[in-house]
């Protein structure tokens, strides 16, 4: 396992277990084979566990704290999130706080590594492209964050319940720079990162957003990056094997595997897995510090393993995949 530079916590490993998979949202698994995983995970070297109270209404908070309980944790960190979006009433603290209680209590332990905002950033007057009636739920307005939540983190950090604090780069395109260039920055971003520069269904506060944007911005600003969505949601798979949620929230997932297809027969010409280029991709990506992975089970987890362990993927060969869905 390679390690890379990465502020928050010194060093990193090159790929992170993530949540969505722990938690069962990405499709059928079970709770004996997330324990397998995440054991596989630490035994291979994996030393950052990124999970939220969303993945599974706690599950993914719940399995990491079985996984880990009469285990040492030196040299482990472990990250989780809030959806704070914008409460009314001036309680931001009292909001996170409540919700990092929650999830501490869960992970049985003392402290997060890194606590990051899981709402999306928006201007205050901006309305969501979709789902806009949630909007106080689902996205936090710049001044709500400038004013209240930054101040909020940074007594989480004082109080010794978090190492640092972050945020997620998806949102408003004009909302998240303004909040990168401000003079109390996060200390680490998840950015998107997948040959598609695609969100897929989370995009649903801007119509056309670019995560490139916001990756290029936090590379030029030096703001430690975690990859999330290398396989955009199973899109850069082989196959989706999950079933299309029946509210239509996840369609655009269904619709950029589809438009993934030239990917798909890349991978094949090349002689590997979609899944294994795709974080081949992600992990060959300017100053990212680690990828995010969404597997569900060992299996997947294996091949992602492989891909951290194979070479990085020339200039040459990240301008061919690019290439595929240039605009």
């Amino acid at each position: 396992m390679q390690y890379r530079k990465f502020k928050p916590f010194g060093n990193i490993s090159a790929l992170s277990l993530g949540g969505g998979g722990l938690g069962q949202i990405w499709g059928e698994t079970s709770r004996e084979q997330v324990l397998e995983t995440i054991e596989i995970a630490l035994d291979q070297g994996i030393n950052h566990l990124d999970v939220a109270p969303m993945y599974g209404h706690g599950e993914a908070e719940s399995v990491v704290g079985e996984a880990l309980r009469g285990k040492s944790t030196d040299g482990l960190y472990v990250t989780t999130k809030c959806q704070i979006g914008t409460p009314r009433g001036h309680k931001v603290y009292e909001k996170i706080n409540a919700s990092l209680t929650d999830s501490l209590k869960l992970l049985d332990i003392e402290r997060v590594s890194l606590f990051l905002m899981h709402s999306q950033l928006i201007e205050d007057d901006y309305e969501l492209f979709k789902y806009n009636q949630f909007r106080e739920k689902n996205a936090t307005t710049l001044s709500c964050y400038f004013n209240e939540v930054i101040p909020a983190f940074e007594r989480l950090k004082q109080e010794g319940k978090i190492g640092d604090w972050g945020i997620g780069g998806i949102g408003q395109k004009e909302a998240l720079l303004a909040a990168l260039d401000h003079e109390c920055r996060p200390a680490a971003v998840q950015c998107i990162v997948n040959p598609l520069n695609s969100a897929g269904a989370i995009s649903y506060v801007s119509e056309n957003f670019d995560p490139k944007i916001i990756l290029q911005k936090c590379q030029h600003k030096d703001i430690p990056i975690l990859a999330i969505r290398a396989v955009q949601a199973g899109a850069l798979t082989s196959s989706m094997d999950r079933q299309p949620h029946s509210s239509g929230f996840d369609a655009e997932d269904f619709e950029d595997y589809v438009r993934a297809a030239p990917f798909r027969r890349l991978a094949d010409q090349w002689g590997e897995s979609p899944a294994s280029l795709a974080h081949r991709y992600a992990l060959s990506v300017s100053k990212v510090a680690s990828v995010i992975l969404g597997v569900k089970n060992t299996i997947e987890l294996k091949e992602c393993l492989q891909a951290e362990r194979a070479e990085r993927l020339s200039a040459d060969q990240m301008a061919t995949i690019q290439s595929l869905f240039a605009t």
